[in-house]
């Protein structure tokens, strides 16, 4: 488990265990309702942590998809390779290209959505600037 996901479900516990907490040191006819909302609460965290990676996962799949049809439009007869970020800290819908025809340069392109897709990062090899690469796109706006 990354360390980002677990301080989200410690402060996510620490917040139900709070409303718990209070719902107990209420009158009784006050304490079922916070006893519902508390349980509520929880069911919602655990579906919430559950769904979230299938959900970005489906995301960066139609995503990946995008990034294709945009490049084979672009660059058309040109091979590439994909990959995503790693690490959590990173957007999972950022990925670096890499040209089969321009070794050493590595393009990052965000994806929004079918129309929301721009380059905003390069890595060229040592010497070189970002405009000299054949595949360069002015940055995103």
């Amino acid at each position: 488990m990354h360390p980002i996901t677990a301080t989200e479900i410690t402060f996510a516990l620490i917040f139900v265990m709070v409303i718990l907490v209070i719902s107990l040191l209420r009158p009784s006819n006050i304490r079922k309702l916070g006893l519902i909302v508390s349980i509520a609460f929880t069911t919602i965290l655990l579906i919430f942590f559950a769904v979230r990676p299938f959900w970005i996962g489906y995301q960066v799949s139609k995503k990946t998809e995008q990034l294709n049809q945009y490049l084979e439009e672009k660059f058309p007869q040109q091979d590439w390779e994909m990959r995503g970020q790693e690490g959590r800290q990173y957007s999972p819908y950022h990925f670096i290209v890499q040209f089969k025809n321009e070794k050493g340069w590595y393009y990052t392109y965000s994806v929004g959505n079918d129309t929301n897709i721009c380059q905003n990062a390069w890595s060229t090899p040592e010497g070189n600037t970002p405009e000299e690469g054949k595949h360069f796109d002015n940055p995103c706006e």
